[in-house]
């Protein structure tokens, strides 16, 4: 029987040892076996309409990762020392009625053609007209790039929950370094852009600050 109490304590205090590690011990590795699943809780994550816009381009060569820092400022110690440093990637052909989302519904969901006929004009709607994400290309990235936040926070929670520490970084040249990707032909032809980057390993040293955040009462309303 679940001890549901111990359990919630288990993640808040995995919550609670979770910070942005700006330097992690480079003489310390995950293992393979955790570092898959971390990998593996960012699959299973949710994304809207089941869509899973997103690539995890896990960057372990050091050329490839010295590069990369040349254009991350935010990345500037974390790139080196690192146990694991992922790219996430968002799909940029995420649309109802794209290639990919059809082969989706195909294969991976299994969904039957008349199903899809009848999914299609509520999928057209939603992004069409719920979302608004036809207005741009950009729109429509910006759409998946927010799925890929969800499996963000769920690879850095998970990690925390085993004892690993993570960063996650928006500091970076987006137009560098997605043209560095595209250089290593890491784009599919435009089908992928660069959303966000984590870096996963363990501490150097423990924060000097506690971690500190809003009080519940500033950040949660009830409607009752």
């Amino acid at each position: 029987m679940i001890n549901h109490d111990a359990k919630k304590q288990d993640i808040l205090a995995a919550f609670n040892f979770r910070h942005a590690t700006k330097v992690f011990n480079p003489t310390k590795k995950i293992s393979d076996e955790d570092f898959t699943f971390i990998l593996e809780t960012g699959r299973l994550s949710p994304s809207s309409v089941g869509y899973e816009p997103w690539k995890f381009l896990v960057v372990q060569n050091e050329k490839f990762r010295e590069k990369l820092k040349e254009v991350s400022w935010g990345a500037q110690g974390q790139l080196p020392t690192a146990s694991h440093f992922v790219v996430i990637l968002a799909r940029t052909d995420a649309r109802y009625d794209s290639e990919y989302v059809q082969n989706l519904q195909k294969t991976v969901k299994q969904m039957p053609d008349d199903l899809l006929e009848t999914l299609k004009p509520r999928y057209r709607s939603f992004q069409e007209n719920d979302q608004r994400l036809f207005e741009s290309d950009r729109a429509l990235f910006d759409w998946a790039s927010k799925q890929t936040y969800i499996a963000l926070g769920n690879m850095m929670t998970a990690a925390a929950q085993i004892g690993i520490d993570s960063c996650p970084i928006e500091g970076f040249d987006y137009e560098k370094v997605n043209q560095m990707l595209e250089n290593e032909g890491l784009l599919e032809d435009g089908k992928f852009a660069v959303s966000a980057m984590v870096a996963f390993g363990y501490r150097a040293e423990d924060p000097v600050r506690p971690k500190t955040r809003r009080a519940s009462e500033d950040v949660v309303q009830w409607i009752d």
